[in-house]
């Protein structure tokens, strides 16, 4: 395949990519704090699982059509600080500071109490979530017209975002500790505190620091008031009709839904295999083994696995990358089956190299690749660029799929019989949840790579494609 060469100026600043990856570590923070969290509804606030895993699906339906309305408003957004920054500044403060509110429960109150307090300051949080991440996602589609440097930036981000699940982890260790912590009900309330206040900080630094496109002669934005807003919702539905006709990008959306939800349905699992498999629901033999489970994994994706995609894309092409690295993450999940061994816990990370590039490869790829697809709805339908409703449908996908995934995992819980008030849990019970956790993401996974393999959004076409842009503006 031939490569053409990226240009200076289309090249990503070394600190503009650090100020992004530090946008994406909050992305992955907050989500990942709040997975973490979700468990210590069961145990430190005594919720049934089904009801935590409604607490956990039910926002993220609500935020998932939020994300349109916010990628519409962003995309037609007029400012002397450009169409993503302001949200992204104002967005940052009320992520973390709702975040910490979020999780002040109290256990002494009723289960129908705290169902309801969490469930409403949940929509309130992925409001301002929503406010942060989705002009922050149509902001890394706009830093570069590069194809390559797309996925270098993205490969960059994503590496950072890793950091979040290497932390994240030992939030288990911290909470459960009654060394640190009084109760772990006292271990959610502080340290939800101290999650907020980081994402803040690090949430801001894009604010600052990230260019975007220079919107300033972008024409056909529509106009952002209360007195247009009935008209708005009009241009918001043909936005989201013609980004629906785009065939690559329905594809990379139903990949991603699949991939991802196929992975966060069973997430959660692993934890309980190990401890209640492993060390028969003995917390403080289990110790440290759940946390080195995740950190590794997310260590192994950061510094191996995303170079090694980011080298496959720009060799191979994008949708060969997602392919290869996706039936690579399968021979992982199944790997599975030997790796809880209550006799040699090592072997535990026997499986992780292989199954980091699921989620690894999944999101380096698949931003990168829309990105790409931006371009092409530019070329067929004009000014102005939809970044933002692009990021917002995609990520839409991913929370809806996330939603649906929470929901499930509490019923496959449900349903294999799992009792969070018993610490041992039955043999039957155990090895229906092993199998889950197996053949769920292998099914997952491989109807992701039949939807990608007749992707035809490849290098040749993209640029292309960027080459009648450049001339439909008049650029040099």
């Amino acid at each position: 395949m031939k490569h053409s060469k990226t240009a200076p100026k289309d090249r990503v600043a070394f600190g503009q990519k650090m100020a992004f990856g530090a946008g994406h570590l909050v992305l992955n923070l907050l989500p990942g704090s709040l997975a973490i969290f979700m468990f210590f509804l069961l145990t430190a606030f005594g919720m049934d699982p089904f009801l935590a895993g409604l607490l956990g699906g039910l926002p993220r339906i609500f935020d998932a059509l939020t994300d349109p309305i916010m990628g519409f408003i962003s995309d037609n957004t007029k400012s002397r600080w450009g169409r993503r920054r302001p949200y992204i500044f104002v967005g940052a403060i009320l992520s973390g500071v709702l975040f910490a509110v979020l999780w002040q429960l109290d256990p002494e109150n009723t289960e129908f109490f705290n169902f309801w307090y969490f469930l409403i300051l949940s929509m309130v949080f992925l409001i301002g979530n929503t406010m942060f991440a989705t002009p922050l996602i149509g902001l890394g589609y706009e830093m570069t017209s590069d194809y390559n440097e797309r996925t270098r930036l993205m490969a960059f981000s994503q590496i950072i975002g890793q950091i979040a699940w290497m932390i994240v982890p030992w939030f288990w260790v911290l909470i459960a500790s009654p060394d640190i912590f009084e109760t772990q009900a006292i271990g959610v309330q502080r340290l939800s505190v101290i999650v907020g206040a980081i994402c803040i900080v690090l949430g801001l630094l894009p604010a600052f620091f990230c260019k975007g496109i220079d919107s300033s002669h972008m024409e056909n934005r529509k106009v952002i008031s209360f007195k247009t807003m009935f008209s708005n919702w009009k241009d918001l539905f043909q936005g989201i009709v013609q980004v629906s006709k785009n065939k690559p990008f329905m594809k990379l959306c139903g990949a991603t839904f699949l991939v991802f939800n196929g992975f966060q349905m069973v997430a959660s699992f692993s934890f309980f295999i190990i401890v209640y498999y492993m060390f028969n629901g003995d917390f403080v033999l289990a110790g440290n083994w759940p946390a080195w489970f995740s950190t590794v994994t997310a260590f192994l994706t950061a510094f191996v696995v995303i170079p090694i995609i980011s080298w496959i894309a720009n060799n191979w092409g994008k949708r060969k990358a997602f392919i290869i690295s996706t039936a690579i993450s399968i021979i992982g999940y199944v790997l599975k089956w030997w790796a809880f061994d209550p006799e040699n816990p090592w072997l535990i990370f026997m499986p992780l190299p292989f199954i980091a590039f699921g989620l690894g490869g999944l999101f380096t790829l698949m931003m990168s690749m829309t990105a790409d697809v931006c371009d092409l709805d530019e070329l067929n339908n004009g000014m102005p660029r939809k970044e933002g409703t692009f990021g917002a449908i995609y990520w839409w996908m991913v929370k809806l799929g996330q939603a649906l995934a929470l929901v499930l995992g509490g019923l496959v819980l449900k349903v294999v019989g799992f009792d969070q008030n018993a610490t041992l849990q039955s043999v039957e019970t155990m090895t229906n949840l092993r199998i889950a956790d197996i053949l769920i993401p292998s099914i997952t996974a491989s109807l992701a790579i039949w939807v990608m393999w007749k992707y035809s959004l490849n290098e040749s076409r993209a640029h292309d494609i960027k080459e009648a842009l450049v001339k439909r503006r008049g650029e040099l």
